[in-house]
């Protein structure tokens, strides 16, 4: 007499829930951007983003009368202006948006071609779209395991972790959990380090001088962050002197610096904005500047990077400015987001 499975054997009842599965999902996650550079909806972004515990460590007694009383009544002016100086007239979103929807389709295109069960979707830590949306709409289509990859090549607190406190919370209301794996960073990665050198000489050959200094700035955080263990000092300098030995660039033509402070206390050093100005006092005439850190061109690249500090160099006697693309959707990034992608998928696909 054959057996056979009991579930074969009993009818499924009429109210059981039914659930697509078999399928596995690929969720990018990126910082955010606001809907539009106007004041409510950069007042709404910037409440979001510096009410994060992760982002803003200030007990709340002292940060939130800060926060509610004057930042979000003097700051969503200054930074939606910032904003409107770099946004995407054509598409009204922000550049950030923008190429992370370019590489998101171009990296589905690609995930595809290697296992049909694969859906590539990406989500904002803070604006929209959400990243409980999208691992809504990743289970909906019968995604019962997923990969996150925050779109941070350097591992920190006030980025990577926070991008995985908020998909974990929202896995904390579901019942049905997908299994759920989140990418590490890839600051040392061969892979990464010959795409950002092979971009940077591509972007250099492309400009009608030759810096004599090009500045590698990573976006900065508190100094006591580091001190009280986050990594991302670290993995942010070794970035940097990975892509210097690459570039084959010495100490005096290859520097790295840290931007985007905020308050008054102490941030990672040396300060980006300081070192261009200093350069300049002390007589370089040409100077690029390139963010490794970020995989996509935002308020922090386009506006201070390329705008900001292009007016800090020349005011004090530079001549020749640069600031150079990120990584974006070129093919040098897609490589690098098809193969973390790839590695991370050991053992599903």
């Amino acid at each position: 007499m054959s057996s056979s499975p009991i579930a074969s054997l009993l009818p499924v009842p009429s109210d059981h829930p039914r659930q697509a599965s078999g399928r596995i999902g690929v969720l990018l996650v990126n910082l955010g951007t606001p809907d539009a550079p106007t004041y409510w909806p950069m007042r709404r972004y910037l409440k979001e983003f510096l009410s994060d515990r992760r982002v803003i460590e200030v007990p709340r007694l002292l940060w939130w009368p800060l926060l509610n009383g004057i930042i979000l009544t003097t700051r969503p002016g200054k930074s939606g202006a910032k904003y409107a100086s770099i946004w995407d007239k054509q598409a009204n979103a922000s550049p950030l948006l923008v190429i992370t929807q370019r590489q998101t389709e171009k990296l589905a295109e690609a995930m595809a071609a290697r296992d049909p069960r694969l859906i590539v979707d990406f989500a904002m830590r803070y604006g929209k779209p959400s990243i409980a949306e999208r691992l809504d709409g990743l289970r909906a289509r019968g995604c019962d395991r997923i990969l996150l990859v925050p779109l941070y090549p350097q591992y920190a607190a006030a980025t990577t972790a926070t991008v995985c406190d908020k998909a974990f919370e929202h896995l904390m209301t579901l019942r049905w959990q997908p299994a759920l794996r989140v990418a590490p960073q890839w600051h040392d990665d061969p892979v990464y380090i010959e795409a950002l050198a092979s971009s940077v000489r591509r972007h250099l050959a492309g400009l009608d001088f030759e810096p004599e200094v090009l500045l590698a700035s990573f976006h900065g955080v508190p100094k006591t962050y580091l001190i009280q263990g986050d990594p991302y000092y670290c993995f942010a300098m070794k970035t940097g002197r990975l892509l210097g030995q690459a570039l084959g660039l010495d100490e005096s033509r290859f520097k790295i610096t840290f931007q985007s402070r905020f308050g008054k206390e102490e941030w990672l050093k040396p300060y980006t904005d300081g070192t261009v100005e200093a350069l300049a006092k002390a007589g370089t005439k040409r100077l690029a500047i390139v963010a490794p850190g970020f995989v996509a061109d935002c308020l922090e690249t386009l506006e201070e990077l390329g705008e900001e500090n292009r007016e800090v160099f020349q005011h004090n006697g530079g001549e020749k400015f640069a600031y150079l693309p990120c990584l974006n959707d070129s093919p040098e990034g897609q490589r690098v987001l098809e193969h973390v992608v790839t590695r991370e998928l050991a053992g599903w696909v």
